[in-house]
């Protein structure tokens, strides 16, 4: 992984073999980001993706393998107890057999098959943390 930050916005190039989420906390470790959204694309070959399942108050994982185009990826970033926490929601392009296909949902993790290009947008003025929901049992975004 390489990255930059100009003007306080960080721009990733994650490689081959390396974990998206990962990286993108390990630059915001690095920066001393605590609050940020994110986005990006690339290619990857392996992902975990999640769906909330609200009756049962978790979430259901699909794994997907192959070459995976990410065609979206979003998320964000906040600091709860000094730990970085992600929320993140992709999508991805693929094949299986002649059929052209997408899946998507809660991003789990996800590694890159060939590159992944991430800009990481911080948080100024101020930090972003969890609250939580006692229905659903999932955070949602708390203001200071």
């Amino acid at each position: 992984m390489d990255y930059r930050r100009l003007n306080d916005i960080c721009y990733l190039r994650i490689d081959k073999g390396e974990n998206v989420i990962e990286q993108i906390l390990n630059v915001c470790r690095k920066e001393h980001i605590p609050s940020a959204t994110f986005s990006g694309i690339g290619g990857c070959s392996h992902a975990a993706l999640q769906t909330f399942i609200p009756e049962k108050g978790e979430f259901e994982t699909h794994h997907i393998d192959g070459m995976l185009e990410l065609v979206s990826l979003m998320g964000n970033i906040i600091c709860e107890d000094g730990e970085l926490i992600h929320h993140a929601h992709a999508a991805f392009a693929y094949k299986e057999g002649s059929a052209h296909k997408m899946a998507g949902g809660h991003l789990k993790e996800t590694t890159v098959l060939y590159t992944a290009e991430i800009e990481i947008r911080p948080v100024n003025g101020g930090v972003i943390r969890k609250l939580y929901d006692p229905e659903t049992k999932t955070g949602f975004w708390a203001f200071e």
